[in-house]
């Protein structure tokens, strides 16, 4: 109520009764199209208030449509932020003795300074490496050799990129345990792809700019635990804007009840897809808070010839042949034909040409189009990609 944004908008309120949902529910869903339409005057004079206790920082928005924005944060809620960061290392079961090898990047995005920075708190030796961009991929490879981390920390892309880069190095990476991974969508078969490569578990995590590290896996794959201490979580019907109920998809609405101390994020409609299940308050540590779980649906996908192709669901293919290293799919316009050219590494030992073969006639059985299959030299993506912040694993070069 203190930023002219929402007194413009907000309906008169009873705010000693804020937790009844049918007064909350007055409050207008924020969305990404109103940031949007803010010019910077705008957000920082009209959006953000300037009673707080003093910025401490910047972060940079995650999205990638149009002029990301700068969120100032205040020195509450780094204090905050850095808990919420830091409960990740617990969910993974890492803790005091153990050393962190930090390849998310280190520059205006949060989440790899906060991570260096909270790890302390949890008594963990960390490596500020950085990304590729940053940090060469080689000399990270030569750092875990060097070093022994024990922890692993970057985007599960970049995790297969690593891993794909050591063996075709032949430099092991049999001192991790743990990976930590976030900013991504992580299936099943991604998942099973990097513990297999690294010999490592994989634990993912999830946060958005807005809020800061919401949760964290305390299972694989069961979904995070969302820290409902620190941000009120609502999953809404797409179309009602009613809640969902438990197990049902819905769109993720968010306020961050500790960490707005300048940035009034109040029902903030994420775009993620999600189910919700309660607390089971009995099987660990963290099942006090309840879960999310990503439906991805918002994958992209390519339509060629007529036959709609999802990302996540060609990812999830190939990567479950134990064969491939890495791949890169693009659509092209070839002689006014589309054509679909799968870019693949097969791993040392397994026979080139047969695996090419196999993968052309099931991609065609599976998804009704016949592949351009092009062999690559292991590496050769880990190399192209290592300057990404996110790896271009899908790319559509008709123009």
């Amino acid at each position: 109520m203190r930023s002219p944004f929402w007194k413009k908008r907000l309906p008169r309120l009873n705010l000693d009764k804020l937790d009844d949902p049918e007064v909350w529910r007055r409050i207008p869903i924020l969305d990404k199209d109103m940031l949007r339409a803010l010019s910077d005057a705008q957000f920082y004079g009209e959006f953000c208030h300037e009673n707080h206790d003093g910025i401490a920082e910047y972060w940079r928005s995650g999205g990638v449509t149009g002029q990301p924005l700068f969120y100032p944060r205040s020195f509450r809620d780094i204090g905050v932020g850095l808990e919420s960061f830091a409960r990740t290392f617990d969910c993974a079961g890492a803790g005091r003795g153990e050393r962190a090898h930090i390849s998310f990047p280190m520059g205006i995005h949060p989440v790899g300074q906060i991570y260096a920075r909270c790890a302390s708190s949890r008594g963990i030796t960390v490596n500020w490496a950085g990304s590729g961009t940053s940090t060469p991929s080689a000399l990270q490879l030569e750092l875990i050799q060097r070093l022994r981390p024990t922890i692993w920390l970057g985007m599960s892309s970049y995790a297969l990129h690593l891993a794909n880069l050591a063996e075709a190095r032949g430099m092991p990476l049999n001192s991790i345990r743990r990976i930590m991974t976030s900013a991504e969508p992580v299936s099943q078969a991604k998942r099973d792809k990097i513990e297999r490569t690294f010999g490592a578990r994989v634990t993912d995590n999830f946060g958005m700019t807005e809020a800061g590290m919401m949760g964290s896996e305390d299972a694989p794959g069961a979904g995070f635990r969302i820290w409902t201490d620190l941000y009120y979580i609502e999953v809404l019907d797409p179309q009602s804007l009613e809640p969902a109920k438990e197990g049902e998809v819905g769109t993720l609405v968010v306020t961050a009840l500790q960490t707005n101390n300048i940035t009034p994020f109040l029902r903030w409609s994420s775009g993620d897809l999600v189910t919700y299940s309660e607390a089971d308050d009995n099987s660990g540590p963290f099942a006090v808070f309840p879960r999310i779980k990503h439906a991805h649906r918002t994958a992209g996908f390519f339509k060629v010839r007529g036959v709609n192709l999802g990302h996540q669901d060609l990812e999830d293919f190939m990567f479950r042949h134990q064969e491939i290293g890495d791949f890169r799919a693009e659509v092209l316009n070839d002689g006014g034909n589309d054509v679909l050219r799968l870019s693949i590494e097969v791993r040392r030992g397994s026979d080139a040409g047969v695996v090419s073969n196999r993968i052309e006639v099931q991609v065609r059985e599976k998804f009704e189009l016949k592949p351009h299959v092009v062999l690559l030299e292991t590496g050769t993506l880990a190399k192209e990609f290592e300057a990404n912040v996110k790896a271009a694993r899908f790319v559509d070069r008709r123009g």
